[in-house]
Formats: C-alpha cells, structure tokens, sequence
C-alpha cells in the first residue's frame, strides 16, 4: 500500500477527547495490550497529531504520528500498528516468519507467498482468514512487515503450504516507514517455545529450527524460489540461497566491524563523519563546473541532504561545526574549495578544486548511482523532482473571539480550518437560538456576537446579521494561517498569509527593462534552479540577488519581458495555481502577424 510515495492532504494535533476515543478504539482493536502499555501507546500530554494522506492507488487513509513517527494508520475505520509500533511491542499481533532476501520483494509491493514462510519446530500461531499479523525475519523478532492472513492456519497446512497467504499492507522501508524517522529494526532475540529450544538456549546455544516431518512431506525446500509472481514474493532456491546467505554472513561481519568502530565514536564524531562523507559525495556525483557559483544553502539542502545514506539525518547542531558556514571554512582550509560573499549576507561555492586529494579518493557509498550517470541526469531531475505544495488557509482564534468559541472548548491560539470555523458559529447560533424567527437568512446579534464581530459604532445600529455577513466577518476577525505541504514533507504551519509568487517589470541603463521574481522559495523553488532554466530558455542573461530589506530571500533577475515564458513554466510545468502567482498580467502583448 505504501511501496509508492503518497500525499499529505492535512495535519492536525489531536484534541483531548478525540485522544480518548482513540485509546478506547486501540483497546477494542488490540486487547492484549495492558492498561500500562495502552496509555504509553496512546499518550496523554505528548503531541499527537493525525494526518490524512492519500496512496498511490486513491486509498484515502488516516495516520496517527507521535514523537515524529507514525505509529498507527487507519483504513475504513480499522486500525493497523505501523512497524515502529510493533518495535515497541513486538507481541501485540500473531507473528509468521520468513527468510531475509524476502523483504525486499515485499518492501516493493508484493504480497508474502506461503513457500516463503518459515515454518517453527513449534509450529505456527492459531490465526483465522482476515486474521491481522506481524511479519519477521528469521532470528529476529522483530516485526518488519504489517499484513492480513489470506488463509485459517488449517488452511495453510491443508494446501501443502502453497498460495498466497498473507496480503502485505506495510513494511519496514516503504514510504509510511520513510515519513517517521527512518531508523532500524530492533535485534529482539526469537521467543523460545519449545523445550529443547529452551535446554539449548540455557546452555548459550541458539535454537535450532527445523521443518516437522509432515511439513517436510508437503514443502520441497529445494523447489522453492524466490521469484515475483502475479505480484507476489516467494523463496530463493537453495543454491541461491546458500549464495545469499554466505553474502549476507560476510556483510554482517563487515557491518559488525563497522558499527563497533562507529559505537567507539562520540555521537558527535559520528556526525562529523556524515557531513564529511555527504560533502565529499555532494562534489563528486552531484555538482558540476558550470553550477558554479552555487549557493551554499542551496548545495546544503539540494545536493548533500540526498546524499545522505537512509536511515540516518544531517543536523549541524549535532556536529562539532554547529554551523554550516563553519563546516565549509574548515573546506576552505583545506584548500577543497573557495567560498565568497557574492551579495551581502549571501555565500556561494565559487571554485572547487576538482582535483584535490580527498575528492578523487573519495569512493560512492554502495545503493548510490554513479557519478556520470547523476551529472547527466542532474538538470533534468530537477525538473522533474518539483511537486507543487499544498496550501490551506486557516485561522487563529484571536483574544476578540474568544468568548464565542471557548463553548466548543476552543482557546487563543487554536488553529481551524473554515470549514470548522463555520461548522463552530454555526453550532453556537443553533445552540443559543438566534436564527431569526420571521427570516431564517438572519442571525439575532446577542451579546458575546456584539462583541466579538461588531465595531462600536454599529453595536447600537445592527441587530441582525445575514448569515454569509456572520461568518465572512468571523474570518475576519481571526488570525490568518497557512498551511504549507511540501511532497514527502510534513505539513508546516505558518503565520498570515501566504505571500505569492510576485513578478515586476524594472528599467534599467539604456531603457533596457528587467523581470524580476520573488518570493520562489515560499513554494520550495530553488532559484538558482528557476534562473538557470530560465537562461536557457530564452538565452538571456540571468543572476540572483538579495531582496532588499531582507537577510534570508534572494530575488531572481532575467534581461527582457520573460513574463510569458514565466507565465509557461509557473502554471505549466510546475502547477501553480494562478491565484499564487502575481503580476501575470504584464506579459507583452503578441502582435497579429500582417
């Protein structure tokens, strides 16, 4: 369900009933969770927020997120426990196991086939068809894949353990995964059931697994494969087994080395280490000589945040730099590159030394593309990589309007949609009956509305209001917000409204004019990006400036009237709603051709 990267539609913190009912709802889904664990999994006072997404397919689905990661979704009002979740109680569903190699079949979107399941010397848990179950991986408890049994235990068994038999909904590394933070399954040692399993676990052996005799009459181990069919994952044969299984043992060896010499590192080292290997990598695959000058905000944020390996996250104030300027003083030192205040409080890479040492050592971590085939790739990703966010206009209640929404249990601060706004006064005019008797139109003024929505001048004029006049003037009165929902992204919340893409017209030496663009980056534009695109369309000369009057925006300025070609690429090409877009209409006129 989640092998696709899906869509944010809102984000919204949950309120203190809605918090009750969902631990009651957990409670019904879930009854093995103890009334300790339950208030755990369902917090009283840390952030709960729910987030509506919508899937590749069209599944609209509701997602519950605390402490950054999602722990529950929920699919025609029935709840599902994320992998993060089942981490922190691995026991909370009927677990199947299967072999490694598996799960990458399954992270891609495939369903989990019964050759693929191993079967316990205990055998496996008594579950019924439509049965909610955990998925793990040989030797390791912990779950790595969410899904629902396609076949009764018995069923199983009776057909020879061949089908499909579990209908896969979320794993560890697909995109629900990837929206928390990205980290590892747990190591939770296999619970021992068996009697012999346990002599041998108290005598420090591992338990041995083995296939009961009767199974072994059904299954043929050595037919099995590990092949997609009809969108389903089964197991590797044996010699390619036997193959995957040597790689993964000298890969563990590495990675136990590895991770012993990242264990005997501070936390801070460790970051150290990650900026340098991104920075490196960044240079090597990503940048090339003609993006020179590059903002080095930009090259932060659009070249060495991809380069970062999954599960892991660059954050500066967690390194010895504390800040990125400094980090790249220390290159410059280094005689890496050379960085320069091109406009005032605006630093650019201006050279790199392409044939430094450090560079041409540097080696790309494995999973990554090389070099050549980025750089080659690299001006067209970039076009293609841009999602329009999504923008949702909300309101604050102010101190004025506080007396007309703290009945709903609403204070200052709150954020709310119109939709609730509206859904609110509405409510509060039923609730005290003020509609007008002689005209439903109109609203009778009391007082809390006397003061909350009219000035001083009209409180002993106006005593009816029309309704669409009641709920304009609402609006009117409440702190604007916006909502802005980059792609992949969480939604971020912002004060006033949001400012839009503003386009002018400016005279220059000569009488030559000049299109100026602002504001990009509200919209997760890159200017440097939109200014060399821009270039080459129209083969004008293009540069980035400070705004004036402000520390953090650039300005993009191109020679000539190019609001067409704008006008082309904003709504086009990147789908920007026009009514974010300002100053459209001094595009030059085309005139007939005679």
């Amino acid at each position: 369900m989640f092998a696709r990267a899906f869509r944010v539609r809102a984000s919204t913190a949950i309120k203190g009933s809605d918090r009750r009912k969902l631990r009651t709802n957990v409670a019904a889904a879930f009854p093995n969770l103890s009334a300790e664990q339950l208030t755990e999994f369902i917090p009283n006072k840390e952030e709960l927020n729910v987030i509506k997404i919508h899937c590749h397919k069209g599944e609209a689905v509701t997602v519950y997120v605390t402490n950054r990661n999602p722990i529950l979704f929920e699919i025609e009002k029935a709840l599902y426990p994320t992998v993060y979740a089942l981490w922190v109680y691995p026991d909370l569903l009927p677990a199947f196991s299967t072999w490694p190699p598996v799960l990458r079949k399954l992270a891609g979107g495939a369903d989990l086939m019964l050759p693929g399941v191993v079967v316990p010397p205990s055998g496996f848990p008594q579950v019924e068809r439509g049965t909610l179950c955990a998925v793990t991986l040989l030797g390791n408890r912990a779950p790595v894949a969410v899904a629902v049994a396609t076949m009764s235990t018995a069923e199983m068994l009776a057909a020879g353990m061949k089908g499909k038999g579990f209908a896969v909904l979320h794993t560890y590394m697909d995109h629900l995964w990837e929206y928390g933070d990205k980290s590892c399954p747990p190591t939770l040692a296999p619970s021992v059931t068996d009697s012999a399993d346990k002599e041998r676990a108290e005598d420090g052996e591992e338990p041995a697994i083995s296939f009961p005799t009767d199974m072994l009459q059904h299954v043929d181990i050595g037919d099995l494969s590990l092949k997609e069919q009809d969108g389903c994952a089964t197991l590797v044969g044996k010699e390619e087994l036997d193959e995957d299984k040597a790689a993964e043992t000298a890969d563990d060896a590495s990675t136990e080395v590895q991770q012993e010499a990242e264990d005997s590192r501070t936390p801070q080292e460790q970051m150290d280490a990650l900026f340098n290997q991104c920075f490196f990598h960044a240079l090597k695959c990503k940048v090339k000589k003609s993006d020179l000058p590059l903002l080095t905000s930009t090259f932060l944020r659009s070249h060495m945040f991809s380069c970062c390996p999954a599960g892991k996250q660059l954050d500066i104030k967690k390194s010895s730099y504390k800040k990125f300027s400094k980090f790249l003083q220390c290159m410059q030192h280094q005689k890496i590159l050379q960085v320069k205040e091109l406009n005032k409080g605006v630093e650019s890479i201006v050279e790199v030394d392409w044939k430094h040492p450090d560079i041409k050592a540097f080696e790309v971590p494995e999973g990554f593309s090389s070099a050549s085939a980025a750089q080659d790739s690299k001006s067209e990703d970039r076009e293609q990589v841009y999602h329009a966010p999504e923008i949702i206009p909300l309101y604050g209640v102010s101190t004025k309007m506080i007396p007309l929404f703290q009945e709903s249990g609403h204070k200052k601060g709150s954020v709310l949609s119109s939709s609730e706004v509206r859904n609110i006064v509405i409510n509060y005019v039923k609730a005290n009956e003020l509609v007008d008797e002689t005209n439903k139109n109109f609203v009778k003024v009391n007082a809390i509305l006397c003061d909350c929505l009219l000035d001083k001048l009209e409180q002993d004029e106006i005593s009816k209001l029309k309704w669409d006049d009641l709920l304009s003037r609402c609006l009117e009165q409440m702190q604007p917000l916006h909502q802005v929902t980059f792609f992949g992204q969480e939604p971020v919340v912002r004060k006033g409204n949001i400012e839009p893409i503003d386009i002018t017209l400016a005279q220059r030496s000569s009488n030559k004019k000049v299109t100026i663009i602002k504001n990009l980056e509200l919209y997760g534009l890159d200017p440097q990006c939109v200014a060399n695109i821009l270039q080459q369309k129209v083969q004008a000369s293009a540069s980035i400036s400070p705004v004036p009057g402000t520390k953090d925006r650039v300005q993009v300025q191109i020679q000539g009237n190019q609001i067409h070609h704008l006008a082309k690429m904003l709504l086009e090409e990147y789908q920007l709603p026009r009514k974010y877009i300002q100053g459209l209409e001094k595009a030059p006129k085309l005139g007939r051709k005679k």
